[in-house]
């Protein structure tokens, strides 16, 4: 290949990396970038996890052979079988030098070079690989994994300028795969609650119109919960806004808690003292279950006054739900009846008949149902 060819090459898999939308994507487009610029029939991408003592694969893209998926659920070696990763993959290169990519061959290593890793060997045998090249990717200075090219028996043997070549599209990868982590992490953050970890509004809006939006069209039963923290403003004037956030943080983490009891459930914090659980596809009954522990759980908690949870479910005779904002304000409506009667469990919109007061309150006209949330919070809500 011509340093023209080449040149393309590393554009094109520049461009495929900058074109991916997910880490999957990103991974997929640096494989597969790979491969084609240095003729390989596999490629696959693996991250060196430390605290696992293991290298996992993320991706396989090419010839898969038996066995061999395109994104491996569990497909990870341990890295005291590769002797080559204490050499090249450390935390910081010795001598300031770049870590340079190598061959390997189903024949084992060259006359009078030290074969670095006979599982590689063994592999590209049982696999019918004849070769591979293997180029280590460095993230901020430190090893983050390996990119790894393989041709079939009977095809030409990967070279040094193959292998240098390697080395270049490694560091291309490694920049879009650090691209791709920085947009990852301010998408996390813009959805993301920074006092206590949990999803924030911005999240929960964009998950409950989606919901909302696969029950007009499926039938799926959503379910929202509503929860609102008591005595957060006393403890706040009389313990002090640190006291406070611990309190906040806390039961974020008793609402994480129990959000785990329903398969794929969002937890969130709304905003001061307001928190969610938002669920899709679990049945009324174990939401309300769940909501149910919240409760029991924040009374537990040495600081605060337990917990107002109000719930609303599709599944509940509440009426169509059309959109997303009904369903808010129905779980909003039974969150403060909650608070103004002091209730030790959830009041759930929908289960005191026809005339429903929650379902009332929700669908009144906004001053109104404004003025009755403000009788129910005046005439029984704690100081």
């Amino acid at each position: 290949m011509g340093d023209e060819s080449r040149l393309a090459a590393v554009v094109a898999l520049a461009q495929g990396m900058a074109a991916a939308h997910s880490s999957r994507e990103t991974w997929r487009a640096a494989a597969g970038g790979a491969r084609r610029a240095l003729g390989g029939s596999f490629a696959a991408l693996s991250v060196w996890e430390r605290e696992l003592g293991r290298l996992r694969v993320l991706v396989n893209v090419g010839e898969l052979a038996e066995g061999e998926e395109e994104f491996p659920e569990d497909e990870s070696y341990p890295v005291h079988q590769f002797a080559e990763i204490t050499e090249f993959l450390h935390e910081r290169w010795a001598g300031g030098g770049e870590p340079d990519a190598w061959v390997e061959t189903a024949q084992g290593p060259e006359e009078g070079r030290a074969g670095y890793c006979h599982q590689r060997v063994a592999a590209l045998r049982r696999r019918g690989r004849g070769c591979c090249v293997v180029a280590p990717i460095v993230l901020h200075g430190r090893a983050w994994g390996e990119l790894y090219v393989a041709r079939p028996v009977g095809e030409p043997v990967f070279g040094r300028a193959d292998a240098d070549f390697a080395t270049v599209l490694a560091s291309v990868a490694a920049a879009g795969i650090a691209q791709t982590e920085r947009l990852e992490e301010a998408r996390r953050l813009a959805f993301t609650d920074s006092l206590t970890g949990l999803a924030n509004r911005r999240a929960v809006d964009a998950r409950l119109d989606e919901a909302v939006e696969l029950h007009r069209r499926d039938g799926a039963v959503v379910s929202l919960v509503v929860c609102d923290v008591n005595g957060l403003k006393r403890v706040n004037d009389t313990l002090g806004h640190l006291v406070g956030d611990r309190l906040l943080e806390r039961f974020g983490t008793v609402l994480s808690l129990c959000g785990a009891m329903l398969p794929g459930a969002l937890a969130a914090r709304l905003g001061g003292d307001e928190f969610c659980l938002l669920a899709v596809g679990p049945s009324a009954d174990e939401v309300v279950k769940a909501a149910d522990e919240v409760c029991r759980r924040a009374v537990e908690l040495d600081i605060g006054d337990g917990v107002a949870c109000g719930v609303a479910s599709t599944q509940d005779p509440i009426g169509p739900v059309r959109s997303a904002r009904r369903l808010f304000r129905l779980a909003d409506a039974a969150q403060y009846r909650a608070k103004a009667e002091r209730a030790a469990h959830p009041v759930v919109a929908g289960r005191e008949g026809p005339d429903d007061p929650v379902v009332r309150l929700a669908d009144e006209p906004s001053r109104e149902a404004d003025g009755e949330r403000r009788r129910f919070r005046g005439r029984h809500a704690p100081g």
